[in-house]
């Protein structure tokens, strides 16, 4: 026969082992109420000893919730949506929150179809990634259950976490103007309101501050948004670059996989980085310290990013009625090997 298991220990037995009320248990599960840190010490060790799990989901229905948020971010097979993804669901677990992961591309429906579930109280919040306000469920803001939302969308109908885009790319743009570039193409740049995403541009008009800043016209023809912005569309960018035969010393990646992407096309045409051309990404996802050569990047932490946007969601799903708000990050600049050089240019 086969043996039962031990009975769940109860907050009572956690109570009974630390010498405390059952109060006091509760009071350090849920964090409502400061208890000193001897006492919570010896709480936790009870819990500990005794394999205690709160009930999480029990504590969420009593207040009409259950426990759980969605958090949707437009393409979860880059590096950058991985890194966010991990921070996200690290400081909800922390705050004893389960998280539904969602991937909407570039596909509304994906967004109303979580507003609905969101809607019949599957979820309690969400954490959307638009990449473009006019295609997003954003337009009926007014309308939606608890929502923060992440990134370059521009708007004032929900609360906000972001860094400065236009702003970091303006100061990756003056980085490579002061080693001596003055060619600079850039991947991923497109300001065509047909199908430009917020992100392209932001970044885009962030270069175009700093090159009409040092007196550098634009040319167009530097400027190249390969889609989707993957390693192999960061190589294609350089593959038309060539094409089109233009000269260029320095590349602008708006994100660290186009910029990786680059680098290899770059060495495969017998471009030297940086002694040619220097390169730099946007992101510093991990990779970007092992690249060869490592990649100078604009960096931001994104473990404050996702704790901002939970402490937004958690407020905005207890009190409904507050004006949106808006969290801005700082940002700066890693300079790494790719840019450390004055490139000669590249001449087809």
């Amino acid at each position: 026969m086969t043996a039962m298991p031990p009975p769940r220990a109860t907050m009572k037995d956690v109570a009974a082992l630390a010498g405390v009320s059952p109060k006091t248990v509760s009071n350090v599960v849920t964090g409502t109420t400061a208890v000193s840190e001897d006492t919570r010490r010896k709480v936790e060790a009870a819990m500990a000893e005794l394999d205690f799990v709160p009930n999480l989901n029990a504590r969420g229905l009593r207040k009409g919730r259950s426990g759980i948020i969605a958090v949707a971010l437009p393409d979860l097979a880059t590096a950058f949506s991985a890194e966010l993804m991990h921070r996200i669901v690290d400081a909800a677990h922390e705050r004893g929150l389960a998280v539904q992961i969602e991937e909407t591309a570039t596909d509304p429906e994906r967004e109303r179809e979580l507003v609905s579930r969101a809607r019949a109280h599957l979820v309690d919040g969400l954490i959307l990634n638009p990449i473009r306000l006019e295609d997003s469920v954003l337009k009926y803001a007014d309308r939606l259950p608890p929502l923060v939302v992440l990134g370059e969308v521009e708007q004032n109908r929900a609360d906000h976490v972001r860094i400065d885009s236009r702003l970091a790319a303006a100061d990756v743009t003056r980085h490579v103007i002061a080693q001596g570039a003055t060619r600079i193409a850039v991947i991923g740049a497109d300001d065509d309101p047909s199908v430009a995403t917020a992100t392209s541009r932001l970044r885009l008009a962030g270069v175009h501050d700093a090159l009409r800043d040092a007196g550098i016209p634009r040319d167009a023809a530097l400027e190249i948004n390969p889609m989707p912005w993957s390693m192999t569309g960061g190589a294609r960018g350089v593959q038309t670059l060539l094409r089109r035969g233009v000269p260029f010393d320095a590349i602008i990646a708006f994100t660290d996989t186009l910029a990786l992407g680059a680098l290899h096309a770059l060495h495969d045409h017998g471009v030297s980085v940086p002694d040619d051309v220097i390169v730099t990404g946007f992101d510093d996802v991990e990779f970007s310290r092992y690249t060869a050569p490592s990649l100078t990047t604009i960096a931001f932490d994104r473990r404050a990013f996702a704790d901002a946007a939970l402490s937004l969601l958690e407020s905005r799903m207890d009190d409904r009625a507050t004006a949106p708000r808006s969290l801005t990050l700082s940002h700066h600049l890693l300079e790494r090997d790719s840019t450390r050089g004055r490139p000669r240019g590249y001449r087809p």
